[in-house]
């Protein structure tokens, strides 16, 4: 199972190989690749070069805003705790949420549910083993070439 595989299936709570989960796969699959600037916004703001300070910078905004424990859970090796577009908002601030939801032509939201349908996933599937990586994630373009070519399997 690709990357791609384990983040929507862990953003979904369950294995994506099963039946059940392929129907919600698809739709998940359907709304990332039919917004590709929704996973740019994500991993721009997980990549070190990011406005946020990559994952790093968003474990801080999390941890000010009182979800530290939220965020430890989408890096560490056990169960991703599910996150609210409310609290996504209070933890990057609305001022975020509204640069992304411009870029991408939503509602404010509409784009903060989907930032916190996607964003457990992704971490937890970008920290495989359970801690963050020393030197962060990598820079925004490096992030996007190994989650384009996945895309492109």
């Amino acid at each position: 199972m690709g990357l791609l595989d384990s983040v929507l299936g862990s953003v979904m709570g369950g294995d994506s190989q099963n039946a059940g989960a392929q129907g919600r796969l698809g739709g998940l699959l359907q709304m990332v690749t039919s917004n590709p600037q929704l996973l740019q916004a994500l991993v721009g703001m997980l990549g070190n070069d990011g406005a946020h300070g990559g994952l790093s910078g968003l474990v801080t905004r999390f941890q000010q805003a009182g979800l530290g424990d939220v965020v430890a859970s989408w890096i560490g090796s056990g169960q991703n705790q599910p996150i609210g577009s409310e609290q996504l908002t209070r933890a990057l601030g609305s001022g975020t949420i509204n640069d992304i939801a411009a870029r991408l032509g939503m509602g404010q939201g509409e784009t903060a549910d989907q930032i916190a349908h996607l964003l457990p996933g992704l971490v937890d599937q970008l920290t495989p083993h359970g801690t963050a990586p020393e030197g962060g994630l990598g820079d925004t373009g490096d992030l996007m070439g190994m989650l384009g070519g996945l895309l492109r399997r």
